[in-house]
């Protein structure tokens, strides 16, 4: 018996030395019942698709953002920089995608997000949406012409309207592929499809200024600031001209969406309550400079942001 509880005791005084030994670089350590922790979770990662639009989404350097102080200034990526800053639970990753490409990733079960895409009835099976802010005069939709092409665009200084220009067949129109223009636009061109102009794929800006120089069509619907954007770098002839259209005001509201999966219904929350954030926040005003980085807005579009902000800080969840 004495024998065994030596050599007991001598067993447990070697296990006790080992113990206490350090441990060699680049070893690990032996896990000790009691004392084990769980190691934090990583944060999820939350994609947002980007491309490049100035001026409400312009790359910097011509390169997509890799991080969230690469995002512009516009009206989109400015935004877009706010809502970031309110979802730290997210890490934020940035993929560039052709408009098509980046639906059929989607719809494959993709989760990515986009402040790009405004709400249609047809998007609404692939994305959740909610609101942002109302749409700035800039979102207004204008007719793009050629100046020495005016003349076939004479409306008696009246803005013209886009069923006139449907029912034109001397005049040759071009829009870019799976492009919305909001939904009264939308429907006029879905209701007269043999009137319409065609779609073609867009180049890397989205938009199709440079084939309307280049007198591949006579006219093409786009936003005002992205026409005077493109005229700032594109200069000489033929000049571009911006004619208002009785349609043009046509996006009800600025919107961000996430495809339509269980992720993608978290980070809809997720943004839901950012915007609600923004929109009770007691320094509304100074985030509305950082937004715009100082740039003006105009009176008209800053007392319908603040009406809109009013009812999004005092109303429910605006998720569909």
């Amino acid at each position: 018996m004495g024998r065994r509880r030596l050599i007991a005791t001598w067993a447990i005084l070697t296990a006790a030395c080992a113990a206490a030994q350090p441990t060699p670089p680049g070893a690990t350590p032996a896990a000790t019942p009691g004392a084990t922790a769980a190691a934090p979770s990583a944060p999820p990662v939350l994609r947002w698709l980007v491309q490049d639009m100035p001026p409400h989404f312009a790359y910097r350097d011509k390169r997509p953002p890799q991080r969230v102080e690469d995002l512009g200034d516009g009206e989109v990526d400015g935004f877009l920089r706010l809502l970031i800053e309110r979802m730290p639970q997210y890490r934020h990753e940035f993929i560039e995608l052709s408009l098509p490409r980046f639906e059929a990733q989607v719809r494959q079960g993709e989760t990515i997000c986009s402040v790009l895409h405004v709400r249609t009835p047809e998007r609404l099976q692939w994305l959740y949406f909610t609101t942002l802010h109302p749409p700035m005069l800039s979102r207004q939709i204008h007719v793009v012409v050629r100046r020495e092409d005016l003349a076939k665009f004479a409306s008696n200084g009246q803005p013209l309207q886009l069923a006139d220009l449907l029912r034109r067949t001397d005049l040759t129109g071009l829009l870019p592929r799976d492009r919305s223009f909001g939904p009264r636009i939308d429907r006029m061109l879905a209701e007269h499809p043999e009137r319409a102009p065609r779609s073609v794929v867009a180049g890397r800006g989205a938009h199709l200024l440079p084939m309307l120089r280049a007198r591949r069509m006579d006219y093409t619907l786009e936003y005002p600031v992205t026409v005077d954007d493109f005229s700032a770098s594109h200069a000489g002839p033929p000049e571009l001209v911006k004619l208002p259209l009785v349609e043009g005001r046509s996006t009800l509201v600025a919107t961000a969406g996430c495809s339509r999966t269980p992720d993608g219904r978290r980070a809809i929350e997720a943004m839901d309550q950012a915007v609600r954030q923004l929109a009770a926040d007691p320094q509304r005003e100074a985030w509305i400079r950082a937004w715009r980085k100082g740039t003006p807005i105009d009176a008209d579009d800053l007392q319908r942001l603040n009406r809109f902000l009013d009812e999004r800080a005092r109303g429910p969840a605006q998720i569909e």
